[in-house]
């Protein structure tokens, strides 16, 4: 503790945030945290001080691992949160330890330590909430303000991108007010959504097994998945104009005859379509079949 309870500063530099939490963080301590991103890699650092504690509240201050999904319209709003919950498995200035590839070993640890020790709760209000961490061990507390986000360079281990930081971290009684409002957001259950399981879910993904060909269709499906939202009855040609009675049609394969449909529908739409596959896949014939319709 610092003398009369004096605020303490850390930039991250020559005063590190972790090597204060990790003389703070003691057996029996709560931790709350409210920040935009959570880090296996910001855990592995500490995971002999996190082991001890009783308990991890961790809430998320932006909308982050819930089933909403961005509209189109709005997908540049979507990009930080893409970034956020990407940063479970190391940010980009995290690349070091990325780089040492036992990314599944921590995944796992953490996951279970999630399971015993953690909950996880995302801000679903719109509303602004700052970020900071509350530790409380015995008689005794601290804030850490700001604290925006859980990762490596926030807590002084690697550079990140920031020109400078400081971390002011301030004890009792002042800490107490960081605690209550803590508390008392995280029990709003209209503004705070519990994405526990959900963060669970995308650890784990880290170091479960899965076929090439479960990989294969996935990576598809992230691809190509907004696409298949034009595939309903308003975009699909219309089969009452006769374009399937055409000879060249029954000769075209399956995968050839879902390009002649994407393309009437893209020519109702756009006017204009581009036909696009590797040599020797049918072009041509799937070109005949449009011709076709032209008449």
């Amino acid at each position: 503790m610092s003398p009369d309870n004096t605020p303490k500063f850390f930039d991250n530099v020559t005063n590190r945030v972790i090597d204060d939490l990790k003389t703070t963080i003691r057996s029996g301590s709560k931790i709350d945290i409210a920040a935009a991103s959570f880090s296996i890699y910001a855990y592995k650092l500490l995971k002999k001080e996190l082991e001890q504690v009783e308990e991890l509240n961790f809430l998320f201050t932006g909308e982050v691992f819930t089933s909403e999904k961005a509209q189109r319209e709005s997908r540049e709003f979507y990009i930080p949160r893409l970034n956020a919950e990407r940063s479970l498995y190391g940010t980009d200035f995290e690349v070091k330890l990325r780089n040492e590839l036992n990314q599944q070993a921590i995944a796992k640890e953490c996951a279970d330590w999630i399971r015993r020790k953690v909950k996880f709760k995302s801000n679903v209000s719109g509303e602004h909430m700052s970020p900071f961490m509350a530790v409380r061990a015995d008689q005794s507390e601290a804030a850490y303000v700001p604290f925006n986000n859980f990762t490596t360079a926030d807590l002084g281990a690697d550079r990140g991108n920031s020109a400078y930081s400081v971390t002011t971290k301030i004890f009792a009684p002042a800490s107490k007010q960081f605690i209550d409002t803590f508390e008392s957001v995280w029990n709003e259950d209209e503004k705070i959504a519990d994405v526990t399981e959900s963060v669970l879910e995308n650890i784990t993904a880290a170091y479960k097994e899965n076929s090439p060909e479960l990989i294969y269709f996935a990576a598809l499906y992230n691809i190509f998945s907004e696409f298949l939202e034009d595939l309903n009855a308003d975009y699909l040609p219309n089969e009452a104009t006769g374009f399937k009675n055409s000879v060249v049609w029954s000769k075209l394969y399956d995968f050839q005859k879902d390009a002649v449909i994407g393309c009437i529908s893209k020519l109702e739409k756009h006017n204009g379509c581009i036909l696009a596959d590797s040599v020797g896949l049918g072009k041509t014939a799937s070109q005949r079949q449009l011709e076709y319709l032209q008449g």
